[in-house]
């Protein structure tokens, strides 16, 4: 009997352990589609013209070199790369970073401002869908990511890209964009930017063991920007830009991408403020040391039931 009474207090106290960690679903994003990624290698000429249905689903990845979970999210996306057609775009945190010396605060911070996340791992597709976490909801994050990378934005148009490079870190980028049915909320916009890619990054020091670190983005130059009145877009432009320096080796490349940007929401102050407030928070606060006691109790009782043993 006390052997039952100690198996019932065991199950009590687990009643208070932290449950484990569940899958996080993809969710749908407010930000606007982004699409493109035309590309040539840095230090070689390069054109294409493409339609925009034939363009790859852009998948963004949210990165460390001391994330461990990263690593299954990121093999899984190799894994389905020659399937899907995906093309990948390594953000590596920098913020407050001291591990992590691929990264640059530039990028990261551009990365945070759009979708407000500061930790690795996520992955994004197409600007329009997050997955957060490295645990998947499928039957494998491949499964999953395939699913994910699937969901077509259905953009009607073309776009044209070509890359000259004038020195080792300076080239000459002209580009066009039509596209007929660019749905977006008022007072959108979209931007036309040269992503620089390095293809692969060797840090040893990296706590989660790859070692070798792939699609690295070293840089995000704004080559044009237009407000959308309606449904229809033009732009075009031409400029020169300037190259970050790869972290190692010369693998880098330009990449053109489009980020359709909806208007920001104004929030009021008070309405940045926790999610509890008044007696919400007193009561949240008087949980906490409620279930501490409870254990505290629930231990010395099986204590007790041992000893009578």
């Amino acid at each position: 009997m006390r052997k039952a009474y100690f198996l019932v207090l065991i199950v009590f106290l687990m009643a208070f352990v932290p449950s484990s960690t569940v899958a996080a679903p993809a969710t749908q994003t407010d930000v606007g589609v982004l699409f493109g990624g035309q590309w040539s290698l840095s230090n070689e000429s390069g054109a294409s013209l493409s339609n925009l249905s034939e363009l790859p689903p852009i998948v963004e990845v949210y990165t460390a070199t001391w994330c461990s979970n990263c690593v299954d999210v990121e093999h899984a996306l190799d894994n389905i790369e020659n399937e899907t057609g995906i093309q990948q775009y390594h953000i590596h945190r920098a913020i407050n970073e001291i591990q992590d010396p691929l990264g640059s605060i530039e990028i990261d911070q551009h990365f945070i401002d759009r979708y407000g996340i500061q930790a690795p791992p996520v992955v994004i597709f197409n600007g329009t869908t997050i997955k957060i976490g490295s645990i998947a909801e499928a039957a494998s994050l491949e499964e999953e990511f395939t699913v994910l990378s699937d969901a077509h934005l259905s953009l009607i148009g073309d776009s044209s890209f070509a890359w000259t490079p004038l020195s080792q870190d300076t080239g000459f980028v002209a580009w066009s964009l039509d596209v007929e049915n660019m749905a977006a909320p008022e007072g959108s916009s979209i931007v036309a930017q040269a992503w620089v890619v390095e293809d692969s990054a060797r840090f040893e020091d990296g706590s989660n063991g790859l070692e070798h670190y792939p699609h690295v983005v070293r840089g995000i130059v704004e080559l044009g920007h237009l407000n959308l009145t309606d449904e229809s877009v033009t732009m075009t432009g031409n400029t020169t830009i300037s190259l970050p320096p790869a972290y190692d080796g010369s693998d880098l490349s330009v990449h053109l991408l489009y980020q359709l940007k909806y208007p920001v929401e104004i929030v009021e102050e008070d309405d940045q403020s926790t999610d509890c407030v008044g007696t919400e928070c007193e009561e949240e606060e008087r949980i906490i040391p409620a279930a501490s006691m409870l254990m505290s109790v629930s231990v010395l009782i099986a204590v007790a039931l041992l000893r009578n043993d």
